[in-house]
């Protein structure tokens, strides 16, 4: 066979590539740290006090805010404290989003994506009370409704977007301890998440009733401050993450049409490495798929869990993919046997469908759940929150024990490389020039594999971390930079790419020659490319079995004696 690109490419025009590749991953980081904002921005909102109408308190259509034409009856905080009762289940907490900004009312934009809504709670008791310390895990059962207009709208036209009754558990912690009242001040919790913002404005409605007979929030004094921190994607990244997704779409998907061809085109079935390759670019070319133009137009509130479905198929097969092209190029059988997954691999992706899976089912028992109530969250209970950081702390731990995997499994193959290279001396000089340049192009792209896997495990440790960070109670702050994601995806997609081209079949055809002009020629030809890189590296005449993808794996499963 005349094996593959990665062989029979000169010294100079691989340069070419190799250097061309590297400019746009440069560019790549260096569009997300020059010209995109931090991906996600958050406004806190204080929570507004309304009187509440009794008439209409129990009607899903009705809302009080703070600011237009029609607003509420504020209470001012004097009047809360003056009132024996504090004014219990006589006030509504309002939060109007977004907030004006020097006198101009602003909206939210589609480009924003997606808002999250997490709650910090302040309430205070009596000095007189006996009770000094709270206890952990207090109940806090909160009337939550949430409501949308339009530009264009009347500041009055309020629609329903969700409403429900949820408990919420409070750690709280006394922050203040004066003669009259003792403040505790809370850790934040979770409200709302909205997988597409695809309206102007935000109201929401909070009530905190009480009720004697059913116990309900009775454990309190009475509410303070309530602050809502609203998270959202920034416009300006997401509109140089779409950019991004549309300059690479249609390169992946010709330079997979073009490889797909060249395999084709030999007089064998594909490999393997061959299938493999085929599959990880279609993976790439789905998570490239700009589907984030619809929600443009559309409402699409699973558009989050959509995005997690195709960054958890992409993770699975770029993780499969490394096992496999790292097994094999050890090529450490004995057997002759076409490599197939279910009779080398099968263990090793087992492995990773499981915690892919995991991951699936711990995803969609959350976002699934949040289509029909973006009020719901697994972290609102003591339980569910232990489950979740359980889950988030055990994909990090697999993570980082895949990457230790992988360096062993790339050690390996360094080692059996080295040990087969033992035998070069032995070999003709045409044959031993041929296959040390072959190594050290191997060598270096076997390194450039590790250096992506571990950026690939970095960014989703960190990418795990930094999205619950606003749900969990440790006081960890973790932003991912612009610069970062869009450099890693592009990685991805560069470094697939030159995969694609540098394992595609080569197609050159080399003269017809009889056996006794045979090595003369050959050595001419090595050795004149050793000087010039002008001259192509050459399949070596003897290296014809078509079962094998190039004369690395045919050098590494058995040393050719001359």
């Amino acid at each position: 066979m005349s094996g593959t690109i990665l062989e029979n490419l000169s010294g100079r025009k691989l340069s070419i590539l190799v250097g061309s590749l590297l400019l746009c991953q440069v560019l790549c980081f260096l569009l997300g740290g020059l010209y995109a904002p931090v991906p996600a921005g958050h406004t806190n909102v204080l929570g507004s006090l309304c009187r509440e109408n009794h008439a209409r308190q129990n009607d899903t259509s009705f809302f009080l805010y703070s600011r237009g034409e029609g607003s509420c009856t504020q209470v001012t905080r004097e009047e809360v404290e003056q009132d024996s009762m504090k004014l219990a289940n006589q006030i509504v907490h309002v939060f109007q989003m977004p907030l004006p900004r020097d006198s101009r009312v602003l909206d939210y934009s589609r480009w924003q994506q997606n808002l999250i809504g997490v709650l910090q709670v302040e309430f205070g008791y009596d000095s007189s009370s006996e009770l000094r310390e709270p206890p952990k895990e207090l109940q806090l059962t909160i009337d939550m409704r949430l409501a949308y207009r339009n530009k264009g709208d009347p500041d009055h036209a309020w629609k329903l977007y969700a409403h429900g009754v949820e408990h919420r558990y409070l750690d709280c912690v006394a922050a203040h301890i004066g003669s009259s009242e003792t403040l505790y001040t809370c850790d934040m919790i979770p409200l709302f998440e909205l997988g597409a913002l695809h309206h102007s404005f935000y109201l929401l409605n909070l009530r905190f009733p009480l009720d004697t007979p059913k116990q309900m929030n009775l454990q309190f004094g009475h509410m303070h401050d309530l602050t809502l921190t609203a998270i959202h994607q920034n416009g300006g990244f997401t509109h140089v993450w779409l950019m991004l997704k549309t300059l690479l779409f249609p390169f992946v998907v010709g330079i997979m049409v073009w490889f797909w061809r060249r395999v084709h085109l030999l007089q064998r079935s594909p490999a393997l490495l061959e299938y493999m390759l085929l599959y990880l670019g279609g993976a790439l070319t789905f998570l490239n798929l700009p589907l984030e133009y619809l929600s443009l137009t559309i409402e699409m509130p699973y558009m989050l869990l959509l995005s997690d479905i195709r960054q958890g198929i992409f993770y699975a097969m770029l993780l499969s993919f490394w096992l496999v092209f790292a097994g094999e190029h050890m090529l450490i059988q004995d057997s002759s046997n076409k490599s197939t997954i279910r009779s080398r691999y099968w263990k090793h992706l087992s492995a990773v469908v499981v915690g892919c899976i995991s991951l699936f089912v711990f995803d969609i028992s959350e976002r699934g759940v949040q289509l029909r109530n973006p009020f719901y969250s697994i972290w609102t209970t003591p339980l569910g929150a232990k489950v979740a950081m359980s889950f988030i702390l055990l994909a990090g731990v697999s993570a980082a024990v895949y990457f230790l995997f992988l360096c062993y499994m790339i050690s390996k193959v360094f080692k059996n490389i080295g040990d087969k290279r033992t035998s070069l001396p032995s070999m003709s000089q045409a044959r031993r020039l041929h296959y040390e340049g072959l190594i050290y192009r191997f060598k270096f792209l076997m390194l450039a594999t590790l250096l992506c896997a571990a950026l690939t495990v970095t960014g989703f440790i960190m990418g795990q971390m930094a999205e619950g960070q606003w749900k969990w109670n440790d006081d960890v702050e973790i932003q991912l930079t612009s610069a970062f994601l869009t450099g890693v995806y592009g990685m991805w997609n560069i470094y697939i790419f030159a995969l694609l081209i540098l394992y595609a079949p080569s197609h050159k055809q080399w003269p017809t020659m009889h056996h006794s002009d045979e090595t003369t020629q050959s050595n001419e030809n090595i050795v004149a490319s050793a000087a010039s890189e002008e001259i192509e590296f050459s399949n070596l005449p003897s290296d014809s079995n078509p079962s094998e993808i190039s004369s690395l794996t045919s050098f590494t499963r058995k040393v050719a004696f001359e």
